[in-house]
């Protein structure tokens, strides 16, 4: 069960980038860089492209849901990093740019790290039944931090609003993950009639938040900023909550901790570099190095 559960997740990861590629292009088809408004939301309903991106991300969220019903969120939730190489890959190709060598390492220390931290947990992962009071927790800790972040983003502007608010969805959608969990695991030991009221509020709010935010966000920012925020803080959050507190993997100390703490960290350092050094931010970077090239000309003379 667990490895069709990795097998669903990384399938969901794929799809995940496919989907961020086509929606980013639609927002921005129908926004043109002036924000995203309300007229422009219903006008998204309109384009081809991001209808195309929203059947992808559909087809995404049924792999995962289902990954999460056969396996613990703490297995499941780290293979979205995986669609943050996937993503910079498509639009590299997309645009007819390679990926520099730094690129290529940080796709291989991404997808390393993930594959280390995934291998431990799903030898210390355990199936539990989430309890209420800590369920509880972990919405409002998450209410807040995504309260937070949507008043930041509300209040600038460019790639902090955009950052803000990709960092606000990824706060969401690690949440999503746990109460999907919650849910479906419920469903399958007791009867739909268990199922927790709260984790289906949660759960519905928490997503339709989460993808206001990565709307929003599109029309703020490239995808790579968007992706990469979701992507590292998504699983960071979900298994926080599944570790710290419910208890999934009660017995990860010693060198298995360990193991999942140094995994977890060259996932996020990959995601990091990939972020900083694809075609698409060399790319912002490239003028503005050329403008400073020019002014120290200039001065020289």
């Amino acid at each position: 069960m667990i490895a069709l559960a990795i097998v669903f997740a990384v399938l969901g990861a794929c799809c995940s980038a496919i989907g961020a590629h086509l929606q980013h292009k639609g927002v921005r088809a129908e926004t043109r860089d002036t924000g995203l408004k309300l007229r422009g939301a219903a006008a998204l309903v309109h384009n081809r492209t991001w209808l195309a991106g929203f059947a992808v991300l559909f087809a995404c969220a049924v792999l995962q849901i289902l990954a999460l019903a056969l396996a613990p969120v703490t297995i499941v939730a780290p293979i979205v990093v995986l669609a943050l190489p996937a993503v910079a890959v498509l639009n590299a190709r997309s645009s007819g740019e390679r990926l520099d060598t730094t690129a290529i390492v940080a796709i291989g220390a991404s997808t390393l790290g993930v594959a280390v931290f995934v291998a431990l947990a799903s030898s210390r992962a355990t199936a539990v039944h989430f309890p209420s009071p800590a369920v509880l927790l972990a919405c409002q800790i998450i209410a807040g931090a995504v309260l937070l972040f949507g008043v930041i983003g509300a209040t600038s502007s460019g790639l902090a609003r955009c950052v803000a608010l990709a960092t606000g969805a990824g706060a969401a959608y690690g949440l999503v993950s746990v109460l999907v969990r919650d849910v479906t695991y419920t469903f399958q030991t007791d009867g739909v009639r268990d199922i927790p009221p709260l984790s289906v509020t949660g759960l519905v709010l928490a997503f339709a938040v989460g993808s206001w935010f990565i709307q929003l966000a599109y029309a703020s920012g490239p995808p790579d900023i968007v992706v990469g925020c979701q992507t590292v803080l998504s699983p960071l959050v979900a298994t926080a909550i599944a570790i710290g507190l419910l208890d999934e993997t009660a017995d990860a100390g010693g060198w298995a901790g360990a193991g999942l703490v140094a995994g977890a960290g060259v996932a996020v350092v990959g995601v990091a570099l990939l972020a900083r050094h694809h075609p698409e931010a060399t790319s912002r970077a490239t003028p503005h190095s050329a403008e400073r090239r020019l002014f120290r000309a200039s001065s020289r003379r």
